[in-house]
């Protein structure tokens, strides 16, 4: 096992035993409030999902579904592959999604102008009007989540989640396509 498996194992037998503060040397006590922070994030963006898709299920919506026209509102006649790409999804999964949402008439195909092969999706009128229902639901569900937080909090919480954002972008090495906000 190497050091940082090593650190890893003892943080989560320290954790099961409930060892004192004074047993955890600065590096351990380092790498535990990293994890934690990891995990801080992960859990904010998971209940935050819940909460808007219990916001918006009354719209008949999924979450794959207002993501994508959450991307095409800001980037509409995105193709497919730059869609699926930008969601992490096969190129197979976003054609089922946008067929399905063609259906619903939220969305149009069209092929594009220079390229015959690719096809290009463009929000549809209705497609628009239910973008704007989901920002004014959204943006209700913002102001609930965000009543405890005072605005500097807010701004320190921000400042420092863009900076992990641009450190992990350089991470990544421009290897993710977009990486800009896909929230409604």
């Amino acid at each position: 096992m190497n050091e940082f498996t090593n650190l890893l194992a003892d943080a989560a037998s320290r954790d099961s035993r409930k060892e004192p503060p004074s047993a955890v040397t600065p590096v351990q006590r380092n790498l535990d409030a990293n994890l934690r922070f990891g995990f801080l994030i992960h859990d904010v963006s998971r209940l935050r999902r819940i909460v808007v898709d219990r916001a918006l299920k009354p719209l008949g919506i999924t979450r794959s579904q207002w993501w994508v026209l959450a991307f095409l509102s800001r980037r509409d006649g995105m193709t497919q592959t730059a869609l699926a790409a930008d969601l992490d999804l096969t190129k197979v999964a976003i054609g089922g999604l946008i067929d399905r949402m063609e259906t619903g008439g939220f969305v149009e195909r069209r092929a594009d102008e220079r390229d015959a092969r690719a096809r290009r999706v463009f929000l549809t009128r209705a497609g628009q009007k239910l973008v704007a229902t989901i920002r004014e639901n959204v943006d209700d569900v913002e102001t609930d989540i965000l009543a405890a937080v005072t605005e500097q909090e807010l701004d320190e919480a921000a400042r420092a989640l863009v900076k992990i954002k641009g450190r992990l972008l350089e991470l990544v090495g421009g290897d993710v396509e977009g990486g800009q906000d896909i929230e409604s």
